[in-house]
């Protein structure tokens, strides 16, 4: 009887111990879909971003894990315009990104300010717009101000610039 008595407690203690983890792990389940779409909703999608919203948490960790591709450029005039807004938004070194950009200038024939106020694409990576090696665009004043849009933007930064360095040797 002792031992039936026992079995009893420990079931209804176990019993217990199950409905209020189940309980916790459902409202663990609510902050985290609530997180969720407070981010999808504040964050939007990579159309979002590139019309005046900031890419999704799952976007900004796809394109950390995507490969140099996703955040290289696909064409040096390109790359030349965002190294120099790189540079003004201080995501990479000034005078290493400035001594490459006037070495690509040359290379690419862009030392005249004519010329390259109309290159499109040298306007388009100075306004941040990067054309990714992937044949997609990334605007990367659209990224967002969170830790990992800061990562996403120092890390396209550092793409092009070693993309400069190795187009100029």
């Amino acid at each position: 009887m002792v031992k039936l008595t026992k079995r009893m407690m420990y079931t209804a203690v176990l019993a217990t111990a199950l409905a209020s983890t189940g309980a916790t792990a459902a409202s663990w389940q609510e902050k985290l879909s609530s997180a969720a779409n407070q981010l999808s909703q504040n964050s939007g999608t990579t159309a979002a971003a590139q019309s005046g919203g900031g890419l999704s948490l799952s976007s900004l960790t796809n394109l950390l894990n995507g490969g140099n591709s996703a955040l290289s450029s696909s064409s040096m005039t390109n790359a030349t315009g965002v190294l120099e807004y790189c540079a003004k938004q201080k995501l990479v070194a000034a005078t290493r990104a400035d001594s490459i950009k006037e070495k690509l200038f040359d290379k690419l024939g862009l030392s005249d300010t004519q010329q390259q106020s109309q290159t499109q694409d040298y306007q388009q990576g100075l306004a941040g717009l990067l054309k990714t090696g992937n044949g997609q665009q990334l605007n990367l004043n659209n990224l967002g101000s969170t830790p990992l849009a800061e990562k996403v933007k120092t890390k396209a930064c550092e793409l092009v610039l070693k993309q400069g360095a190795k187009f100029i040797s």
